[in-house]
């Protein structure tokens, strides 16, 4: 029971903690592309802002990326925008492996511990025999406890894994637009459309 205990506390941690990394304000701020673009028309994007960018947001440090790029033609922006991204998503994923290893093992332990337990009934069963039937099923009972606590926390890990991975997604199928954006308008020359903002 202890090492399924552990991986529960250890999903809890986990789970509470991509929560906290992944909300929306701290991956991809809503008007950061329009603020970026608003400095580079009044032609305020100087080092200290682009430092700034980088340090605001996930997003920001994409987008800092290609801004600093911006000036070696498209290719070398979106090389630089698609560099930046993989070391974003790789932070984003931080945690995932684990969390998928433990809904992985919960439920073996929990059999291990399943299997433990019937070898300990059946041993005393060699010894004692079987006049009691009630002293049998209690021990069968509590062997299988094992098994019912490593589902209990394998069950839940595999929901938030599935949950957490597909708000990663989401998340960086966002910011991989927004930075289609930024790129269409410093060498397209088209302007930065606001959401919900018709052309």
């Amino acid at each position: 029971m202890l090492p399924i205990i552990l991986c529960s506390i250890l999903v809890v941690a986990i789970v509470a903690e991509r929560y906290w990394a992944l909300r929306r304000s701290v991956v991809a701020p809503k008007d950061q592309l329009s603020n970026v673009w608003n400095l580079l028309k009044s032609n305020q994007m100087d080092a200290v802002k682009l430092k700034e960018l980088k340090s605001s947001s996930l997003l920001g440090q994409i987008l800092a990326a290609g801004l600093a790029n911006s000036r070696h033609g498209r290719e070398v922006m979106k090389d630089s925008i698609q560099e930046a991204a993989s070391h974003v998503s790789h932070d984003m994923e931080r945690f995932m492996s684990t969390l998928g290893t433990i809904a992985a093992i919960a439920p073996l332990l929990g059999l291990l511990g399943t299997v433990l337990g019937m070898i300990e009934v059946f041993t005393a069963i060699m010894v004692q025999g079987t006049g009691n039937a009630g002293v049998l099923a209690g021990g069968i009972s509590q062997a299988l406890i094992t098994t019912a606590a490593g589902l209990s926390v394998a069950i839940p890990a595999v929901a938030f894994h599935r949950a957490i991975t597909r708000k990663t997604d989401e998340l960086l199928v966002n910011m991989e637009q927004e930075c289609i954006k930024l790129v269409d308008v410093l060498h397209n020359d088209r302007a930065v459309v606001k959401k919900g903002d018709t052309k």
